[in-house]
Parts: structure tokens; C-alpha cells; sequence
């Protein structure tokens, strides 16, 4: 693990797994770090990841990812916007049908 230095952010490469598919059935992209958690704030470079596949293609490729750890402030203000976001879903309004109030 090394220290970045920058808000206490502490950074390291794990292995990964990138699976892509471009197919009818499916149009994905998933990550897989295994048992690495990946806490509120915190960032995922993932490095060698294609950036366009064919139609029709399903890529399965080993690579690695580099893990930033948020420092504690940018974690607290990570948790705060989530929160903050998550009370808009609760303000839903209902209006009676031909809009009288």
C-alpha cells in the first residue's frame, strides 16, 4: 500500500477481472476485485480495459485495478451527499385529477 499524500488518500493495485459483452442478449461491463471492499468515497482505475468491443463479442480479460482510498473527510462528505440525495426520492407530490389543488 502506498500513501499518496493527498487528504490522507492511501492507494494499491489488486487484480481484476473485466468482463464486457456487446451481444442481443446482454450490453455490459463489470469489474470484478474480489474480496477487495470498496467503501463510500473511494476510487477504481481500472487499467488496460478496452474501450470498444464488436457486436456480438463477449471479452473476458484479466487485468489490474488501482484502489484510492478516500481519506476521512472525503468519506464523511461522500456519506452526506448520498444521504442528501437519497431524501429527494422521499419528496413526491400527488395532485388530484384536471390539476385543482
Amino acid at each position: 500500500m502506498t500513501e499518496n499524500g493527498k487528504n490522507g488518500e492511501r492507494q494499491f493495485d489488486v487484480p481484476c477481472t473485466i468482463d464486457l459483452e456487446n451481444t442481443p442478449e446482454s450490453l455490459h461491463a463489470y469489474v470484478d476485485i474480489g474480496t477487495v471492499e470498496i467503501r463510500p468515497g473511494d476510487r477504481v482505475l481500472v487499467h488496460n480495459a478496452p474501450s470498444h468491443i464488436e457486436f456480438g463479442e463477449r471479452r473476458v480479460i484479466e487485468s489490474t485495478a488501482t484502489i484510492i482510498r478516500a481519506g476521512g473527510l472525503a468519506r464523511l462528505a461522500t456519506r452526506i451527499a448520498a444521504y442528501l440525495e437519497l431524501t429527494e426520492l422521499y419528496e413526491v407530490g400527488f395532485q388530484p385529477a384536471g390539476g385543482e389543488s
